[in-house]
């Protein structure tokens, strides 16, 4: 379950092992199981409900947690955790690591450009029964949803271990553009923040909580490395400078 990857930057493999980590998810999953809802990390006198984890154990099904433990400033012990993606339409949830890239700047990107391709896909519906028109304008909102993707990766810039700082579409290892929702993963969320912040990771740890993953992969209460395809292709860049 360790987090591995290869840094093109510097030619090297970096790993980080579970440590501690293992400990602090085992924690955070019974907090989980007992309070069921995700203020448990910043307690509230009226907590908002779509915070509950019923959500994850239905339609919208379960997510990635993590858990990384290291040293602050002046020796002191350090305990991040993150959740994959959004939670119910939440980027931002008190006590949790946020995303990596700046929310006003991710509104003004998204907010215009998604407004655009919902007025092409209402234009899609009126003219449906018109073949060409219908293709074309099927054509134009995937050239919009592409623009507006490659507009999202360019927000994202990355810290490591060394003080170095990259765009995503840099330290992709993988040819093409990377997948959707790259970066937004437990692993990438919880290393960047650490080292933003002057804290040397000593070990970190994922685990799925909630309904089964449609393709079957990711069960309930389980431990998981870092994924293949989002993850390992940049976990080597966020990685590097963790053992100097």
């Amino acid at each position: 379950m360790e987090a591995r990857g290869y840094c093109r930057q510097c030619g090297g493999d970096h790993f980080l092992p579970q440590g501690r980590a293992l400990a602090a998810c085992s924690g955070l999953m019974e907090r989980l199981e007992r309070h069921r809802h995700l203020t448990i990390l910043h307690p509230s006198s009226a907590p908002d409900p779509s915070l509950g984890t019923d959500y994850l154990f239905g339609e919208a099904r379960g997510k990635m947690f993590g858990a990384l433990v290291g040293t602050g400033l002046r020796g002191r012990a350090v305990t991040l955790y993150a959740f994959s993606g959004q939670y119910n339409g939440h980027w931002m949830v008190p006590g949790w690591v946020g995303p990596v890239f700046s929310m006003a700047e991710f509104d003004r990107v998204n907010r215009p450009a998604e407004k655009a391709i919902k007025q092409v896909g209402a234009r899609i519906d009126r003219n449906s029964k018109v073949d060409r028109l219908c293709a074309d304008l099927k054509n134009e909102r995937k050239q919009l949803s592409r623009q507006l993707m490659q507009k999202i990766f360019d927000l994202y810039r990355f810290c490591n271990f060394r003080g170095e700082t990259a765009p995503l579409i840099d330290i992709y290892s993988k040819p093409g553009l990377p997948p959707t929702g790259t970066g937004d993963c437990c692993a990438p969320k919880l290393l960047h923040h650490a080292a933003s912040n002057h804290i040397r990771p000593e070990g970190m740890v994922e685990f799925y909580w909630g309904r089964e993953n449609a393709s079957r992969t990711r069960s309930h209460g389980r431990f998981y490395s870092p994924c293949t395809s989002k993850c390992h292709p940049i976990l080597g860049f966020l990685l590097c400078g963790i053992a100097s």
